[in-house]
């Protein structure tokens, strides 16, 4: 993995979704170190227009899109709007995610639509609406960020489970069928991070037995810096004292 960021994409659009805090966060502000232009996407406006304006001050090209995953018209107003600011878009992070953290009996239908409108409808949505740009131009980079739950399941996340193992599917078949249009697509199977997503809702967690965002932020750098020839279909990133994966 890199320990030393150079800027290897310079001249490239990145854009982030779920990009205002945790693993977004980070993974923007390590794209703007590589030399990016880099667009944070996310519902919550104050947040992700703090931290842009918190990374532009080092006079890094960063903007904030507000957005909202699961629905069609404002991810078609999202991606509209930075090609035509910026008339390219080059990385599509899919990093957005939400969890309910419930009995199956417990789950209302509208927190189950939730978890699967935001985990597996918004990067079906986003890649939607940027392949074609990629398409037409011959390149592109996809990175879906999915977690140990695609792999392996736990009780009361059957929401967050069955959303993260479709998109584990989604990621591998979109690989399949853009890598001859020269668009890489790779999923980044992540696993406990000391971030709000888990430190909020699980207090007791031991944050020792976690990774730093910044460790799954640089192998998405390891990713995209890969010679143009090649892709990483799916790489791991997990933390050493995670218990939940061999």
């Amino acid at each position: 993995m890199s320990t030393r960021i150079e800027p290897f994409l310079n001249g490239r659009v990145a854009l982030v979704t779920g990009g205002a805090r945790g693993l977004g966060a980070a993974l923007c502000g390590a794209l703007a170190e590589a030399g990016a232009t880099v667009v944070v996407a996310d519902l919550r406006a104050e947040a992700g227009e703090r931290l842009a304006s918190a990374l532009a001050e080092d006079g890094r090209p960063v903007s904030f899109r507000r957005v909202d995953v699961g629905e069609p018209a404002s991810v078609a107003d999202c991606v509209a709007s930075v090609l035509q600011q910026h008339g390219r878009l080059d990385v599509l992070v899919n990093n957005a995610g939400v969890d309910h953290t419930l009995p199956v009996d417990e789950l209302s239908v509208a927190q189950w639509d939730q978890v699967m409108n935001t985990n597996l409808r918004g990067p079906f949505l986003l890649c939607r609406e940027v392949v074609g740009h990629m398409k037409a131009r011959g390149e592109g980079h996809i990175v879906n960020i999915a977690s140990t739950a695609s792999k392996r399941a736990w009780p009361n996340a059957s929401a967050y489970c069955g959303s993260k193992w479709g998109l584990l599917g989604f990621t591998h078949a979109l690989h399949a069928e853009l890598r001859g249009h020269g668009i890489r697509v790779t999923a980044v199977v992540a696993g406990g991070m000391r971030t709000p997503f888990l430190l909020d809702r699980f207090p007791d967690i031991d944050p020792a037995t976690l990774q730093s965002p910044a460790a799954v932020a640089a192998a998405v750098l390891d990713v995209l810096a890969m010679p143009a020839g090649s892709v990483i279909p799916e790489i791991s990133v997990l933390p050493v004292g995670e218990t939940s994966w061999p």
